[in-house]
C-alpha cells in the first residue's frame, strides 16, 4: 500500500488541513538581492555632515588602534589581538547607533566597538594580554565582556534585552558575531529566542569571508547570511560593511524598532578582514595576494573620505586633525600598555561565584599558603 492508499491520504494531498496557518508574511523579512549601500550612490546627498566627519575621525582612530595594537603584540605587551583592519565601519557603527542605556555584546574582535562606545584603549586590550578578568566594568561601561568563545554572548543579549522589557526599561542589546559564529548552535537558539520572545535585540554578523580559515561557502549554503533570519521570523538586513553611512542608517533603523516593539533584526555586513585572523595566524596559507588587494580597493576610510571630500564635508585639515587626534590616542594607550601590571593570583578566585565554594576555598587557602611561604622565603 503506498502512501497516497493510506485511508485519508487522498483528501490531505489534495488540500492542506484549515489548521495550517503562516505564522508571518516571508517576503517582508527578506533581504534584497545586493547589499545596501549609501557612499556613491544617491542616497549619500542625505548625508548628515556632522555625523560622518565623527564617523570619519572615528575610522581613522580605529585604523590608528588596530596599528597599534599589532605592534603591542610583537612587542610583547599583547598575547594576542585579531584585527578589525578593513572592518572599522562595522565597528564604529554599532557603537554609534546606540543609546547609554543601551547594551554591547561583543566577540573578542570587537575591542574596536568597545573603544569607539567610550572604553579607554588599554582596558579594551587589558583581557588579551592576560591580564585581570575582563579588563573593565560591564555594567558601568554597557558592554558585556568580550566574548572568546564563538556566539556564547548572543543568547546573553536575548536574556538581557527580554529581561529589560520585562521591567519596563528603555534598552537595546546590539550583539556582534562573526561569519564562523553563525555555525555555532548559540547563534540558532538566540534568534529563535528573541523572535519568539519578540526582544529588543539587534545581531550584527560581521562577514569577514574567514572563520579562521574556513571560507563561508564551506559553513553555509543559504544565498546569504541574512537569509537565515527569514527562517526565525524576523527582518534580515544585508548591507556593504565596509560603507559606514550604510551601516549607521541600518544599524540605527534596526534599534528603533526594537526600541519601539517591533522585535529582533539580523543584520549581515559583507566585509573584509584585511590582516590574518590573530598575530598567530599565517593568512597566506588560504588565500591570495590578489584578493587582499582587490578589497583594498574598498577600503571603508577610502571610501567616506572621497565622498566627504568630493561634497566639501571635509578637508585637508580635517583629515590632518583626525590623524593628529588618533596619534595621540596611540601614544596614550603605547604609555598605559607599557605599564607593567600589578597582578593579585588571588584574583583567581574573585568573581567565580557570588558565595565561594568549599572547593574553592580550600584552593583559595592552599594558594594563600604558598604565596606567604614564597614572602617570607
Amino acid at each position: 500500500m503506498t502512501v497516497q492508499e493510506l485511508p485519508g491520504a487522498g483528501a490531505s494531498h489534495r488540500s492542506t488541513p484549515p489548521a495550517w496557518r503562516p505564522r508571518t508574511d516571508a517576503a517582508p523579512l527578506l533581504p534584497d538581492p545586493e547589499p545596501y549601500r549609501v557612499l556613491g550612490t544617491e542616497a549619500a546627498d542625505r548625508l548628515d555632515p556632522e555625523l560622518m566627519r565623527r564617523c570619519y575621525a572615528e575610522l581613522v582612530r580605529g585604523r590608528r588602534y588596530n596599528a597599534q595594537a599589532t605592534a603591542l603584540t610583537k612587542q610583547g605587551r599583547l598575547a594576542v589581538y585579531p584585527s578589525t583592519v578593513g572592518q572599522e565601519a562595522c565597528e564604529i557603527a554599532a557603537a554609534l547607533v546606540l543609546e547609554d542605556q543601551d547594551w554591547l555584546f561583543p566577540s573578542y574582535r570587537d575591542t574596536l566597538a568597545a573603544v569607539a562606545r567610550g572604553l579607554d584603549p588599554v582596558q579594551a586590550l587589558t583581557l588579551l594580554r592576560g591580564d585581570w578578568h575582563t579588563g573593565y566594568d560591564p555594567r558601568e561601561h554597557r558592554i558585556a565582556p568580550l566574548s572568546t568563545p564563538l556566539a556564547t554572548q548572543l543568547p546573553h543579549a536575548v536574556g538581557l534585552a527580554h529581561a529589560a522589557r520585562l521591567r519596563g526599561d528603555d534598552v537595546v542589546a546590539l550583539a556582534m558575531v562573526g561569519d564562523g559564529g553563525t555555525s555555532e548552535g548559540d547563534f540558532h537558539e538566540a534568534l529563535n529566542f528573541a523572535a519568539v520572545w519578540q526582544a529588543p535585540v539587534v545581531f550584527l554578523v560581521q562577514n569577514n569571508g574567514f572563520a579562521i580559515s574556513v571560507p563561508l561557502a564551506k559553513q553555509t549554503a543559504a544565498p546569504t547570511l541574512a537569509h537565515k533570519a527569514v527562517g526565525y521570523g524576523m527582518p534580515g538586513r544585508l548591507v556593504d560593511g565596509n560603507d559606514i553611512a550604510a551601516m549607521h542608517e541600518v544599524l540605527a533603523e534596526a534599534v528603533r524598532r526594537a526600541r519601539a516593539g517591533g522585535g529582533p533584526t539580523l543584520i549581515e555586513a559583507v566585509t573584509y578582514r584585511m590582516e590574518a585572523h590573530t598575530n598567530a595566524d599565517d593568512a597566506t596559507r588560504y588565500r591570495g595576494d590578489a584578493e587582499v588587494e582587490a578589497w583594498k580597493a574598498h577600503d571603508p576610510i577610502d571610501l567616506l573620505e572621497r565622498e566627504l571630500t568630493a561634497r566639501g564635508i571635509i578637508d585637508e585639515a580635517a583629515i590632518a586633525s583626525a590623524r593628529d587626534e588618533a596619534e595621540t590616542m596611540a601614544a596614550a594607550l603605547r604609555e598605559g600598555m607599557n605599564a607593567d601590571p600589578v597582578v593579585d593570583p588571588m584574583d583567581l578566585f574573585a568573581h567565580v561565584y557570588a558565595e565561594q565554594t568549599d572547593r574553592l576555598r580550600e584552593q583559595a587557602a592552599m594558594l594563600r599558603a604558598e604565596l606567604e611561604a614564597e614572602d617570607q622565603a
